[in-house]
């Protein structure tokens, strides 16, 4: 048997507040860095409302088509917060009162501090794993390849580091970065041709603007270092013969 070496992962941001612009996402790029570092490429992103058929659906259709699912938000304990409940029918799972998450809550809270809101964040489907929370108590969980996490970024966070020993990834994501003072226009001919002659690096561009004057970032990705770095110097090659300013941000 061939040993997989490319896994991809998809994130789900579930929430009407994210979609009313109320709250801004940041949790894609943690999870996505998080996940480059262990051989997991992000491949889709998808932000949907709190609505329950829409998140079993949604669900369903990405855990079979990646390695992995990685969900945020809606496991609080407002009457929105149904990620959970949606999970438990996506899977066919009863949706249920964790014994040990339970446990986990009564001995973090007072005892009259641990009202009937915060007892709802204990249910989830059955036979679900925890996903620790150093944070605020409440843990998350997953289910088969689905890891639901909250939505409050700091909190996720802290949460993530405790899944490294539960996710199977292949070589790291590397990176590099060269920003040059110029426009795409400029460059778009050069940097075709080295992904063209480069297939096995992403080369990504990215205009910015910064102190009053357009610019443009180049990112270089892939799982090996040398092939970056032949990226990278047959892109300063044109850059010197262009003579394109480059740039620190």
């Amino acid at each position: 048997m061939v040993k997989k070496t490319k896994f991809h992962a998809a994130i789900l941001i579930i929430g009407n507040e994210i979609l009313s612009g109320r709250t801004q996402d940041t949790n894609t790029s943690t999870l996505a860095i998080w996940l480059n570092s262990l051989g997991v490429k992000v491949v889709e992103v998808r932000v949907i409302p709190d609505i329950e058929q829409t998140i079993i659906d949604t669900v369903n259709l990405l855990r079979t088509n990646y390695d992995y699912v990685f969900t945020t938000g809606g496991i609080g304990p407002t009457h929105d917060d149904i990620t959970a409940q949606s999970i438990s029918k996506a899977f066919g799972l009863k949706y249920e009162i964790n014994q040990v998450a339970f446990k986990i809550l009564k001995e973090y809270y007072k005892h009259s501090e641990f009202n009937e809101g915060r007892q709802k964040m204990t249910k989830m489907p059955e036979k679900a794993n925890l996903i620790l929370n150093p944070t605020s108590g409440a843990p998350g969980f997953y289910v088969e390849n689905v890891f639901c996490l909250p939505g409050v970024p700091s909190i996720l966070k802290s949460m993530i580091g405790g899944l490294k020993n539960k996710i199977v990834g292949g070589e790291p994501i590397l990176s590099q970065t060269i920003s040059l003072r110029t426009v795409e226009s400029e460059i778009a001919t050069s940097l075709t041709k080295i992904q063209n002659d480069n297939q096995d690096v992403e080369i990504g561009s990215y205009p910015f603007f910064q102190a009053g004057k357009l610019g443009v970032s180049i990112v270089m990705r892939s799982e090996n270092q040398s092939k970056i770095d032949i990226c990278n110097s047959q892109i300063l090659k044109f850059v010197n013969e262009k003579k394109i300013e480059i740039v620190d941000r």
